[in-house]
């Protein structure tokens, strides 16, 4: 039988210093608002818990996105926000030396990233570039990507803001960085160092510039926010608001298994358990009305319960994972049942 336990633990806001929030999905989708993504971090930060706000979106400055989060009733200064652009120019400041010219095929904020980093930002190969840095710019044309494609042949090093294949939006999945750095990857043969999520170089920026000591990634891709926590060492929430589902999730590899996972934002507030650590046994996980149950190592994983369909998501996820590698073949009735309760 389904359990209503629940545990007393604290709101998971109260376990970390800095939630270093993804952006789009998260807290808004183009230009609005998360249903219940203000109050929610307007709590969180009530309780104590410094918000940073950390997106693989190279095409805005600091200040544009602070802006931005200010107008939706989300308060946030330049210091708060930290892109993929300066990742990126952290790591060519890595690599070649000061007042470097770099070819920007992407927006305002790689070129003001790379100009805090002391490079100076170019347009044309003619300029001898050490280095091309692409971002994601929805304006971006022939032009740029041509004069970035001659500089990489020429031997210039090739990195890129971020490998998102798609960008949510009000419309649905769009294409992101990812796939439009395959212009140039197709045009060279030459494959990009990469600075955002998942890569290292971001999730370090982020806790350098916030100077955090518990950090806690809030994200809603797997394959991005929570698998960069992963390989940062850090804890994840994933969030049901944007792009990844809850059969991904159920289905995702080790390294993209969050935490936590939560509908939105509101689950900073709540008792969150942590996923692996349920109540229950190899054949049985339990959480608030819903139990996910195996009867046999071979047999496939049953759902049966009520209420909250993310408790759901989370016994599921507990079972599953506990069997280490599960396909839907296994995950597929349970799946079905979660799915009918979204």
């Amino acid at each position: 039988m389904a359990s209503d336990r629940k545990t007393n633990r604290p709101p998971i806001s109260t376990g970390y210093d800095v939630a270093l929030l993804d952006l789009d999905g998260v807290v808004y989708t183009g230009h609005g608002a998360v249903p219940g993504a203000v109050p929610a971090l307007a709590a969180a930060r009530a309780a104590g818990m410094r918000l940073a706000f950390v997106t693989n979106n190279a095409s805005r400055t600091p200040s544009a996105v602070a802006a931005h989060l200010t107008r939706l009733g989300v308060p946030a200064t330049a210091d708060d926000v930290v892109t993929s652009a300066q990742a990126a120019a952290t790591l060519i400041a890595s690599k070649v030396p000061p007042g470097s010219a770099v070819l920007v095929a992407g927006a305002t904020g790689l070129r003001m990233a790379l100009r805090a980093r002391g490079l100076r930002p170019v347009s044309v190969a003619a300029d001898k570039p050490a280095a091309v840095v692409q971002g994601f710019n929805p304006e971006i044309g022939y032009g740029q990507l041509a004069e970035a494609a001659i500089a990489v042949r020429n031997g210039a090093l090739f990195v890129a803001s971020n490998a998102d294949l798609t960008i949510p939006s009000p419309r649905g999945l769009q294409p992101g960085n990812g796939s439009m750095i395959q212009v140039i990857v197709s045009a060279t043969g030459v494959a990009p160092e990469v600075a955002g999520k998942p890569e290292p170089p971001l999730h370090r920026e982020a806790v350098e510039r916030t100077g955090a000591k518990r950090p806690l990634v809030v994200g809603d891709r797997l394959d991005t926010d929570i698998e960069g926590a992963f390989r940062g060492g850090a804890d994840s929430l994933l969030v049901l608001t944007g792009v990844s589902t809850p059969r991904e999730t159920v289905l995702a590899p080790p390294s993209q298994r969050p935490t936590y996972i939560s509908g939105d934002l509101s689950g900073l507030l709540q008792d969150q358990p942590v996923i692996s650590e349920l109540p229950g046994s190899t054949s049985e996980r339990s959480w608030g009305g819903w139990t996910a149950s195996r009867p046999s190592p071979g047999d496939p994983i049953e759902l049966a319960g009520y209420g909250d369909p993310v408790d759901g998501l989370r016994a599921l996820c507990a079972l599953a994972w506990s069997a280490g590698q599960v396909n839907a073949e296994i995950a597929g009735p349970a799946l079905k049942v979660l799915e009918t309760s979204f």
